[in-house]
Formats: structure tokens, C-alpha cells, sequence
């Protein structure tokens, strides 16, 4: 059923006489106008998917998909980490989605899932893949009923999304002391309220070798004084979290859990890796300092067992890799039971920045949001994405109140940095 106005028409049948035409020409054009700006895609209920198209940046790290309709809306989504060697993955989940309403994406989501049990559906690369897909769905479903996706995730809670800065001070630097202080007084000087470090370092002299998980001495001392002069650049109001990126042992994470006790940390993330749950409970349990994981974890399953068992204080799913926007929801409604933080991890695009927002604003249980040093430093950042307003203001993405997620993916800019190995939106 498509709409179809013409001024001729309209003007005809508005004005009762040729006496009150001229009294309401002005208000007929504006109403004209007004009508043209509204969707003239045929109904919602009509809307099917013609093709799922993807493209590859940062070496095959970063995934942009796009859904096709045919109503010429366009969906975008992104996925991040277990995406490199997805193509033909993408390409399999869209041909199976051929046809379906994107208005559906729960159903989509679930088909696809549920054909996936034997291919992997239950983590990595398969839910990653997904989580892009689904994430266009929502894109399309907002444009297609004009609405952003937080309104079709039930409204929001909040207008503006706190971020904290990662401040990509990698160890494989070997940064020092007092660069920890400078890049946290950085952060605070860019409005940030919070900021994070890695405190894992690969190639500290110190370390007793390249495969020993368990810190020495040295390396214990290293990460104190690290944190010690962020915290006293930047004084005690200003929230400091570090990640260990999973990358010692339980010993360790318990030594430096409460080493790092007098300097008050928002979390330590990641002491461990991400596959023993009881592991991270003997942690949480040992410790005011609070723990927080979850960034490899896929769908809300292992998060049930890890809220059950109390393994973390705050839970940080990465959104362009868990499962999408709707299983992201239910990861944070599932951890609001149990009064446990949501506080999403986030390494992708703008794009994906603000399809997280979405999900941040709709749930009251709702942290902070990961934000990157590189957005303000990196200019491919703003070139391969098209959106309206500042990124960041005083240390929070202003949510986007346009149809879908409100940032789109620009084509041109992203060609410039795509995988060559791999085709490119075909």
C-alpha cells in the first residue's frame, strides 16, 4: 500500500471554495511539505530482505555488514574480534534470511541460531558473525518505523551514555610511571570522568618467562607504581580501571586484586582468562577491589552461571561480539536480578558505539561504556562512518534520537581501509 500525494490533488480537496484558497495556501504547503518527509515505503508488514552484503577492516578484526530490503532501506551492523575468516559466514547467514521481515529480528535471530548448533552457534566466530547481522536488523526495523532502537527496546532510561577512555597505553611499550599519570590527566582534560589501563605487559623484563602466568615481584611492583601516580594525577574522584586481558594466573589475580585495594579501582578487569567461572569467583570472594569480566563470554548462557555463582561485581559483555542488541538486553536484565552492573565492553566503530548507547539507555542497571583514545587520534574513525553532532561531550555519547541506530556506515571512507583480501560490499 504506498502512499501517493501530489500538491494538485491536495490543494483541490483542502481549500472549501476559491474564497479560502488564498487563507490556506500557506498552511497546505507546509503540510505538504511535512508530508513529504515522511516514509514512503510501502508497509512495514511488506518489508523482506533481498541480500546481506559485508565488508573488512583492521585486518579482518572489524566486520560492517549491510542488509538489503525491498523497500531500499539499508541496515548496519558491525562485529568485532572473532571475525576474521567470516565472509562465506556471512554470506551463508544471509542467504538464510532471504525473504524474512527484519521487523522479526528475534525470530530471525533464533532460526539462525538454532541452524547453527552444529556450526559452531554456541561462541566465536558464528555468534560473532550473527551479532553483526542482527544488529542491521534492529538499524532497518528503526528506519522502518521511523522510531530509534532504544524506543524498540522498550524506551530509555537515560539521554547521554557515560564512557570511560581507554587510553591505549599498550605495555608493549613499556610506559612508564609518570606516562600513566600524563594519560590520565589527558583523559580528564578531554572531559572524561573515568579511564582505563592494560597492565598486562608480554615483554617486562621481569617477567620469569614468556609462558608463566604467575607475576613476579617486579612485575607486581611495576603495575603498583603504574596506578599509584594515575591516581595521584588525577586525584580520587576520577574513577581508574585496569585489565589483566586474561593473562595470569589465579595466584596473581588474587595479589594484585588486593595490592590495588588503597587505590580505590572502579574494577580490575580480566585478572584470568574467561573460561573458569569458579576461578573468578575465588577472586571476587578474596577482594574488595571489584572484578569485572565478561568480554569473551558469547550469549547470555554463561553469563547465568557466572551471576549464580558470583564470579563478578560488574559484567562487561562486548556488544558487537555477544549475541546483538537483543541478547545484549537480556544480559543486562538477566545480571539487574542479581543488582549486578552492566558495563559493556566496546572496540568498534562509532557505529558500533552508539548501537551499544541504545541498549545502555534501555536498561536501569547500566554502568559505563567503553570509549577509545582513537576516536579523537585516528582519523579513519570519522571517515568510515557518516553521523550528525559531536562523538563525545563532556565525557558522554549524546544518544541518537534518529531512526535506527543513527549512524551509518560511509562506503567511500571505509574502502580506503578495507582488507583487500576480501570483496568488498559484494
Amino acid at each position: 500500500m504506498t502512499k501517493n500525494f501530489s500538491r494538485r490533488s491536495f490543494m483541490s480537496k483542502g481549500a472549501a471554495g476559491a474564497v479560502g484558497l488564498s487563507l490556506f495556501a500557506n498552511f497546505a504547503n507546509d503540510l505538504f511539505a511535512a508530508v513529504q518527509k515522511q516514509s514512503l515505503y510501502s508497509a512495514p508488514s511488506d518489508l523482506q530482505i533481498t541480500d546481506v552484503k559485508c565488508a573488512y577492516i583492521r585486518g579482518g578484526h572489524s566486520l560492517f555488514v549491510k542488509v538489503y530490503s525491498n523497500q531500499d532501506i539499508v541496515g548496519h551492523g558491525e562485529a568485532v574480534d572473532a571475525t576474521p575468516g567470516t565472509y562465506h559466514l556471512v554470506k551463508m547467514m544471509g542467504e538464510r534470511i532471504k525473504g524474512n521481515n527484519p521487523l522479526n529480528m528475534h525470530r530471525i535471530f533464533e532460526d539462525v541460531r538454532r541452524r547453527g548448533f552444529f556450526e559452531g552457534a554456541q561462541s566465536g566466530m558464528y555468534v560473532a558473525t550473527l551479532t553483526a547481522i542482527e544488529t542491521a536488523l534492529w538499524d532497518m526495523a528503526g528506519k522502518a518505523l521511523n522510531m530509534p532502537v532504544y524506543q524498540l527496546l522498550g524506551g530509555k532510561f537515560r539521554d547521554n551514555i557515560r564512557v570511560y577512555m581507554d587510553t591505549a597505553l599498550y605495555q608493549s611499550s613499556l610506559p612508564s610511571p609518570q606516562d600513566f599519570a600524563d594519560a590520565a590527566t589527558e583523559a580528564v582534560n578531554m572531559g572524561m570522568t573515568a579511564v582505563k589501563f592494560d597492565l598486562d605487559q608480554a615483554n617486562d623484563p621481569n617477567k620469569y618467562d614468556k609462558y608463566n602466568w604467575t607475576a613476579s615481584p617486579g612485575e607486581l611492583q611495576r603495575m603498583y607504581d603504574q596506578v599509584a601516580a594515575a591516581r595521584e594525577a588525577v586525584g580520587p574522584n576520577i574513577d581508574i580501571c585496569c585489565d589483566m586481558h586474561g593473562r595470569y594466573d589465579l595466584t596473581t589475580g588474587m595479589k594484585v586484586a588486593n595490592m590495588l585495594e588503597p587505590l580505590n579501582l572502579m574494577w580490575l578487569e580480566e585478572p584470568i582468562p574467561a573460561e573458569n567461572l569458579e576461578a573468578y569467583r575465588l577472586i571476587a570472594e578474596s577482594t574488595s577491589t571489584p572484578i569485572c569480566t565478561g568480554e569473551n563470554l558469547y550469549l547470555a548462557h554463561p553469563f547465568r552461571r557466572l551471576l549464580e555463582i558470583g564470579g563478578a561485581d560488574i559484567i562487561m559483555p562486548d556488544l558487537q561480539k555477544a549475541g546483538g542488541l537483543g541478547e545484549a538486553q537480556r544480559i543486562a536484565n538477566l545480571a539487574n536480578l542479581y543488582y549486578v552492573p552492566f558495563a559493556p565492553h566496546m572496540v568498534a566503530s562509532y557505529l558500533g558505539a552508539m548501537a551499544s548507547s541504545h541498549v545502555c539507555a534501555s536498561v536501569p542497571n547500566f554502568m559505563i561504556l567503553e570509549w577509545q583514545i582513537y576516536f579523537h587520534k585516528n582519523p579513519m574513525f570519522k571517515e568510515i562512518v557518516d553521523f550528525e553532532g559531536e562523538m563525545v561531550v563532556d565525557g558522554h555519547i549524546p544518544l541518537s534520537n534518529k531512526p535506527g541506530i543513527g549512524v551509518e556506515i560511509n562506503e567511500e571512507g571505509l574502502r580506503k581501509y578495507a582488507d583487500e583480501n576480501v570483496p568488498f560490499f559484494a
